[in-house]
């Protein structure tokens, strides 16, 4: 047992089950000093909702430690001068973290473990955030995978790196030292003055008893209808682990192992089970690309995009943000993720189409969007469906392939229940005409209240004409 202190550096991983780096730390019998850096000096600092999101988070991680007799320190600022502060002012002997992946972050982490190990500090760090490492799954061709189907087969069959998970602890090594902790409500994280987070209380609850219980519910109740209904954005049908996800409050192992038993329990159908891991190892493909292709989150991954003849639209911009554009679905899908920091993803795909294929939009612009007010914005995700949509990276839908928004709602949301629920200017619509208001008769308009270009907008641009201009430019491009 050794009397200097470990230190446990908190990142995407705020949790204390299943989280390698503290259960390291507790194996050396040292005390344990819990620590969380705010590094806004990184590229791709947290967006408003992420913000929101991360202030319940630690204050829930807090509250956890709290029960095991541990403080978790807070500090503000750049952690590759802060943590070695840290290290010397606690006179700590070991510095144990997860390892993170975005662009800029593997660098720092890199510079941190070598000038730590050279003062004599022991560092070491774990994979908490993947099933897999980036690096551990190649071609045949030995390099990394540009498409899911292959890559999901890999994994499938190699399975997690680890084969089980660590349980909660009991119990925590500390020790009573007097390191300064910034207090979390000075940082400012929650908005003021419009607190326009007001609506994500009732839909969320962050930290890791929140993840815990949203993984237990899917399991016990929804994944049933997952398989088949998983693109109906007006059913519950889906798990709304993702901001848990990106912010470590679960494990992606977690989720495998309580999947993989339901199923060999059979209260889960191989089908269900299968299509739902499958989704779960999206999330490591999009890490993949990001891990070997760091500019993802700004520049195509088909060269050839960076010559698309994009249109300069703030006003179509501005309306498609609102959710103002006059198409029903479109415009729910906006508004749902301002009043909850959060979209169904079919919807996601049906927007950014609009975004990319109607107005003509670079689609950085809406990934920006998606980064500030997504509760579940995750780089590695939110670039890779990006370009996914814009049909510019890997395994992405092929260009021509763009989304009729009338189509898509009728399709998806068929009684026009989701649009209710956010356009509640068009509640009264019959589901006939709610996905294509202009399309209505006068008569059934007056009886639903619906007043186009006043209660609810026309649309901003003909589909079929920006299909068109969408396609031309594509061709454009393709002759180089």
């Amino acid at each position: 047992m050794s009397s200097r202190p470990a230190l446990v550096w908190f990142r995407q991983d705020l949790r204390l089950a299943d989280n390698p780096a503290l259960a390291a730390a507790r194996k050396t019998g040292a005390p344990v000093i819990p620590v969380y850096i705010f590094d806004e000096s990184l590229a791709h600092a947290p967006g408003g909702a992420s913000r929101w999101w991360l202030h319940h988070s630690l204050e829930a991680l807090s509250g956890e430690l709290d029960k095991l007799g541990a403080k978790l320190i807070l500090r503000r600022g750049a952690a590759a001068e802060i943590l070695p502060d840290l290290v010397e002012e606690t006179n700590a002997g070991h510095v144990f973290w997860n390892r993170r992946y975005f662009p800029g972050h593997i660098e720092i982490d890199k510079k941190l473990k070598s000038s730590l190990t050279d003062a004599g500090v022991e560092v070491e760090t774990f994979n908490g955030a993947l099933l897999r490492e980036p690096w551990e799954l190649k071609t045949g061709s030995g390099g990394p995978y540009r498409v899911f189907t292959p890559f999901w087969k890999a994994l499938k069959q190699a399975g997690p790196a680890r084969a089980d998970t660590e349980a909660n602890p009991r119990k925590l090594e500390t020790k009573k030292a007097n390191v300064k902790s910034d207090k979390l409500k000075d940082w400012g994280l929650l908005p003021d003055k419009p607190n326009w987070a007001k609506d994500f209380e009732p839909v969320w609850t962050p930290g890791e008893a929140g993840a815990r219980e949203a993984l237990r519910d899917f399991l016990n109740d929804d994944i049933g209808d997952y398989k088949d209904g998983r693109d109906r954005p007006d059913k519950d049908y889906t798990s709304r682990l993702s901001p848990h996800l990106a912010f470590g409050e679960i494990s992606p192992l977690q989720v495998w192992q309580a999947t993989r038993a339901k199923m060999s329990e059979g209260e889960v159908s191989d089908s269900a089970g299968e299509k739902f891991l499958s989704e779960l190892c999206w999330r490591e493909f999009c890490y993949c690309l990001l891990f070997y292709n760091e500019a993802l989150p700004e520049t195509p991954l088909r060269e050839e995009f960076s010559d698309y003849p994009w249109r300069d639209d703030k006003k179509g911009l501005a309306a498609w943000r609102k959710g103002e554009t006059g198409y029903p679905i479109v415009d729910a899908g906006m508004r749902q993720l301002w009043q909850t920091g959060w979209m169904h993803n079919r919807v996601r795909m049906i927007v950014a189409s609009f975004l990319i294929k109607d107005l003509l939009i670079r689609w950085q612009d809406g990934e920006a969007w998606f980064w500030d007010t997504l509760v579940d914005a995750d780089l590695a995700n939110n670039s890779a469906g990006w370009q996914w949509v814009a049909g510019c990276g890997a395994d992405a839908a092929p260009y021509f392939r763009i989304f009729n928004p009338v189509t898509q709602g009728e399709k998806f949301d068929p009684d026009g229940a989701y649009v209710r629920e956010f356009v509640p200017e068009l509640k009264d619509m019959p589901a006939k005409h709610i996905h294509a208001p202009w399309k209505a008769p006068d008569d059934v308009l007056d009886k639903a209240g619906v007043e186009l270009g006043k209660s609810y907008p026309h649309p901003i641009v003909d589909h079929a004409a920006a299909r068109k201009r969408a396609l031309e430019g594509y061709e454009k491009i393709k002759r180089g």
